[in-house]
């Protein structure tokens, strides 16, 4: 079997666990709860079988091999955003309802003074248990007293004084995972208050009822306001077939953890719907952890360049306020934020793997006819890591300029046809291929006469 051909069948096996895993959560879901079920298995059904979108059509020079079809977006969210995806900070991952707005108001003033707000990561994301546990007489939404005492427009005022903005999070459900209210029946009273405050929405619902989304969405798009709406139902519909005209993310995932294994496995499940990220909605693999502390450095770098070139919202996951050196080294890296952020908007995806061994090849298209390598050594050992450019459709012999984005170093003008990297294990090395022409230049040969 070829070395392509085995990454193809890893993948289908990816998709095919997936399936099952969402079938799984479906019957848990509706043996837990039948709250509206009844409603929306029709809707959820034709939706899942007959996506009707167009396809997307990419620049000529885009490798065919690294160049998706994609999924047109036909957003109805009407926002103008998620050009690119978000970048920012959640509470969740650290601080989970240890939250606070003291830890709000340091952390908008870290992101500014670590420089990392200059880099690009502008949201501050409340997570859940910001919210009162009633609702005022009105039906309002409001803050906790005793954790938010100056209430949410004191603290969106702050955070929008440093030049950053606030995102909030709220439930499709009539509770959020935490039991603070939910949004189901009070979507446009919410809207109205989220757009008084908020530049960010996440919501989540426990059990997955696509047609709740839309409603969120048409609420959002009367406040006349702008807002980036993120999608979280764990992946159980495959929403990356159906949310792309309703939410600007959707997670394929369920959540993350801090450590090499939970890692590892959401990038084989974020990696099966790479296909249907595109400008305007990106699949979301769940925030990042690194800096949290259960990996190394080494696994953390690892974690970063692959939701770079995943294409996935770069929400920063730890307490920068007391972020170390190596920590901020990583996630203030311009060039592996320059492949998240890259216009072209495609999502990279693995394209060999050498059997089981877990040494693997991933990639995807850039703008202006680059190339994004990435070379990723899963296994227990340091390994030699070899990518051929026919693995990425590049033809052989091309002339390229090779920039390793973690050494900061460029090869110049490298006529090759493969590169070979030593990977440490658990770690990456992640590079740009940029032709010397965009016309891809064909080695020829000549006969010479002897006078």
């Amino acid at each position: 079997m070829g070395r392509r051909s085995t990454a193809e069948l890893g993948d289908r096996m990816t998709k095919n666990v997936v399936v099952a895993m969402a079938n799984l959560r479906l019957v848990f879901g509706l043996l837990s709860s039948v709250l509206l079920v009844v409603s929306c298995v029709e809707d959820r059904h034709t939706a899942l079988r007959s996506p009707q979108t167009p396809r997307r059509q990419f620049p000529e020079g885009v490798p065919s091999s690294v160049a998706p079809l994609v999924s047109r977006h036909q957003l109805r969210l009407d926002n103008g955003l998620a050009s690119t995806p978000p970048m920012g900070w959640n509470s969740w991952n650290h601080f989970a309802c240890n939250v606070n707005e003291t830890v709000i108001f340091e952390t908008a003033d870290a992101l500014v003074s670590t420089g990392l707000a200059a880099k690009g990561y502008k949201y501050i994301n409340l997570d859940d248990c910001w919210a009162a546990l009633q609702r005022d007489s009105q039906g309002n939404l409001l803050a906790r007293a005793t954790t938010f005492p100056s209430g949410i427009k004191a603290l969106a005022d702050y955070v929008h004084s440093k030049g950053l903005k606030l995102g909030i999070y709220s439930d499709a459900g009539y509770y959020t995972c935490a039991s603070q209210p939910g949004s189901l029946g009070h979507e446009t009273q919410d809207a109205q208050t989220f757009a008084s405050w908020a530049s960010f929405l996440s919501t989540s619902a426990i059990l997955t009822i696509i047609h709740r989304y839309p409603v969120m969405r048409d609420a959002l798009n009367k406040t006349g306001r702008p807002i980036f709406f993120s999608m979280c139902e764990w992946g159980i519909d495959s929403p990356a077939t159906w949310a792309n005209n309703v939410g600007n993310s959707w997670r394929t995932t369920g959540d993350i953890t801090d450590d090499w294994n939970s890692m590892v496995g959401i990038v084989e499940l974020n990696n099966v719907w790479a296909d249907y990220a595109a400008p305007g909605g990106w699949n979301d693999p769940d925030m990042l952890e690194v800096g949290n502390g259960g990996m190394t450095v080494e696994e953390y770098r690892s974690h970063f360049s692959l939701w770079a070139l995943m294409k996935a919202p770069l929400l920063i996951g730890c307490d920068v306020r007391n972020i170390g050196a190596e920590i901020l080294e990583i996630l203030a890296n311009e060039e592996v934020i320059a492949v998240n952020q890259d216009p072209l908007g495609v999502q990279g995806k693995r394209v060999r793997m050498d059997g089981f061994s877990g040494l693997e090849v991933w990639s995807g298209p850039l703008s202006s006819g680059r190339v994004v390598l990435l070379l990723w050594n899963r296994s227990s050992e340091s390994a030699n890591i070899t990518a051929r450019w026919s693995d990425m459709g590049i033809p052989n012999d091309t002339l390229l300029t090779v920039r390793d984005l973690w050494k900061h170093e460029t090869i110049s003008e490298a006529e090759m046809y493969e590169i070979c990297q030593e990977v440490p294990s658990h770690g990456v090395k992640m590079f740009i291929l940029t032709p010397v022409s965009q016309i891809y230049l064909k080695r020829e040969s000549y006969s010479h006469k002897m006078d």
